[in-house]
């Protein structure tokens, strides 16, 4: 056994054991007791130090720099890998990996997810064969024929033609190979497995999928120019008449978009007041926002806002005036207004009309016009992440594939236009749900993908994203452009993945038993990341230093990966067609492919060792293959860990 696996085993031991002792508890504060614990127990997993004494229990977080980058990866992972051992501990889960794992008949053939993983044995054989050929260009064709890859988008009842396995599954099987633990997340997603055509049974070689953006990362909007100082002054370099209109046309664009005829009609505002904005109709709309937020708390209507979410990837038909009008979305359209009418309000009163460029200089010199134009710079951001930008949630390659740095694979075919175009076709005629929900109809808005973002899992060494930088010429595009993933910075090392299931179970209840209704109900639509908020208020709740506990320490590198050049200006709607770098074809996503055979793969198997570990990967009985789900043992095949969550309940 290894120290991370004695560590993990003593922690869920403490976990089960605390919530024993707090099931024959009757007082009112075992709940947050029991909270307390599992926090603990999560910094003892990152790597926190404790002093215990009479009186009180000092910790200590682990300290920056000291670390070797080797001692700092394995400090990140050992957290993971408990979380992620958790979820494997699951019953249900493990069910789902034995299934897939067992043999079926599909024609003459038995069949299990194992057909869909290459033998390293064989492959290494065919590669040291092409890596001795003495002619470049023999290799390369060579290499071609050995591993063929191809793009596949994982839709929901779609089920592999080689396998008779439904493509979800097998992506969620490859996705419990990661060290982190496999959940869903709100908002527009895309799935997506690399094959080996080359290959019988057409192996997996990675997968991929694209998430909604994420609304505010600082590194990144100051990159992008979609910081309100940055705006602001690039407004007072160039004032120019097209500026002025895209701030006249935005505004009114925005106020237009949100049903206002139900707070008409309840008296919260007039149509005389939305024209030539008082700031009593403001106060009156922020006053309502207020009350119809907690009326939401108290009565959330998750069914009709799961609906409502749902209908994104379904299709189903949703009744949106009905959602408009649930106390969510009244909260949200007055508060909005609100904004956006204080915004109106100020740029009016600083001489900002029409749309001149003499009349934007002149409002510069106005002190609340920035407060307006950083209003209006929000909304704007806000109507086009979810779009025109994604986030790569997922990357990855699966072995043996990933000792041939199929990693950089995966990720330049993330960039490529098949994805692009299957993403844009996913979701042409798709409603956006906030957007939607703000106007009480089905608002569809054009997905023209610009803009890719990232982030590393360690915030120091080496990320299968760097150097990736493919001359645009390669694919189709013009000699000048390339495609690449951008390195913008590292995160603050803030954020709540490091709190576990068990934690979160406790807060919800901490919560709903300290306050009257629930602040996070985990509704899209609701506020941005559900689960920190719902760190913040539990730790606040039990006493403990939230922006303190917040800090996991574990910065990672944030990328962007722009795919077209004009990708700013449509970002911020001033543009309608994207300047993609490289044609849209099906063409010039092969194209990428052989780069990457070209520049990686071809030296990677010339390094010593590389064969031998692809080698290593076998099918044979017993299998010892690295994309197989490696199953923790535990007892009596229960979770243990999520004891704790039952009791609370």
């Amino acid at each position: 056994m290894t120290r991370d696996e004695s560590a993990a085993g003593v922690i869920a031991s403490i976990r089960a054991e605390s919530a024993s002792r707090a099931a024959g508890i009757r007082a009112r504060s075992a709940v947050p007791l029991l909270a307390c614990i599992h926090v603990l127990c999560d910094l003892a997993a990152q790597g926190w130090r404790f002093r215990v004494d009479r009186l009180a229990i000092a910790a200590c977080a682990p300290v920056p720099g000291i670390a070797s980058v080797d001692e700092e990866k394995a400090r990140v992972r050992a957290a993971h890998l408990i979380e992620r051992d958790a979820q494997l501990s699951q019953p249900s889960v493990r069910k789902f990996i034995r299934s897939l794992e067992r043999p079926r008949l599909v024609g003459a053939e038995w069949k299990s997810i194992l057909s869909l993983m290459r033998d390293g044995r064989d492959l290494a054989e065919h590669l040291l064969r092409i890596r001795d050929l003495a002619d470049e260009t023999s290799r390369n064709n060579a290499l071609g024929a050995l591993i063929d890859p191809y793009i596949q988008v994982v839709r929901h009842d779609a089920v592999c033609e080689l396998t008779n396995i439904k493509l979800s599954h097998i992506w969620r099987y490859f996705r419990h190979t990661w060290i982190t633990t496999y959940q869903s997340t709100p908002g527009r997603k895309l799935f997506f497995l690399v094959r080996d055509r080359a290959a019988p049974n057409h192996p997996v070689i990675g997968i991929g999928a694209l998430g909604s953006a994420i609304v505010q990362l600082s590194v990144r909007d100051e990159w992008i120019g979609w910081t309100g100082d940055q705006f602001v002054t690039r407004l007072r370099n160039e004032p120019t008449a097209s500026w002025a209109r895209w701030i006249r046309d935005s505004l009114f664009s925005l106020v237009d978009s949100i049903l206002v005829v139900d707070l008409i009609r309840d008296g919260v505002v007039s149509r005389a007041e939305i024209d030539a904005p008082t700031l009593d109709a403001i106060a009156r709309l922020r006053a309502f926002a207020k009350e119809e937020r907690r009326v939401h708390r108290l009565y959330p209507d998750r069914g009709q806002h799961k609906k409502a979410q749902l209908a994104e990837e379904t299709g189903d038909s949703v009744n949106w005036r009905r959602q408009a009008a649930t106390h969510l979305f009244r909260s949200k359209r007055a508060a909005s207004l609100a904004d956006l009418l204080d915004a109106r309000r100020k740029l009016e009163a600083a001489g900002l009309t029409r749309g001149s460029s003499r009349q934007l200089a002149r409002a510069l010199e106005n002190r609340d016009t920035p407060a307006a134009l950083h209003t209006i710079l929000r909304f704007m951001k806000a109507a086009r992440v979810g779009v025109s930008m994604m986030d790569i949630t997922v990357c990855g390659a699966v072995a043996p594939y990933n000792d041939l740095l199929g990693g950089k694979l995966v990720s330049l075919l993330m960039a490529s236009p098949d994805v692009v175009n299957a993403y844009n076709e996913r979701y042409r005629s798709a409603p956006s749900v906030i957007a939607s929900s703000m106007a009480g109809k089905a608002v569809c808005r054009r997905p023209n993908l610009v803009l890719l973002g990232t982030t590393s899992l360690y915030g120091a060494g080496a990320s299968q994203y760097n150097r990736i930088r493919v001359p645009t010429l390669v694919a189709g595009g013009e000699p000048t452009e390339a495609l690449a993933y951008v390195a913008l910075g590292r995160t603050v090392g803030y954020g709540s993945y490091h709190f576990s299931r068990e934690t979160m179970a406790a807060f919800d209840v901490v919560l709903r038993r300290l306050s009257r209704g629930r602040p996070v109900n985990s509704i899209f639509g609701e506020g941005v990341n559900p689960k920190l908020r719902k760190v913040r208020g539990g730790l606040d709740a039990i006493g403990l230093p939230s922006d303190l506990l917040l800090q996991h320490g574990s910065p990672r590198l944030v990328y962007a990966v722009p795919l077209a050049a004009n990708f700013r200006d449509v970002l911020l709607g001033r543009a309608r067609r994207p300047k993609y770098l490289v044609p849209q074809t099906p063409a010039a996503t092969r194209l990428l492919a052989g780069y990457w055979r070209d520049r990686w793969l071809i030296r990677r198997i010339s390094q010593p060792g590389i064969i031998d570990s692809v080698a290593s990967h076998s099918l044979a009985h017993p299998v010892r293959h690295g994309a197989r789900v490696v199953l923790p043992e535990i007892l009596d095949e229960i979770g243990p860990l999520f004891a704790s969550a039952n009791i609370l309940r």
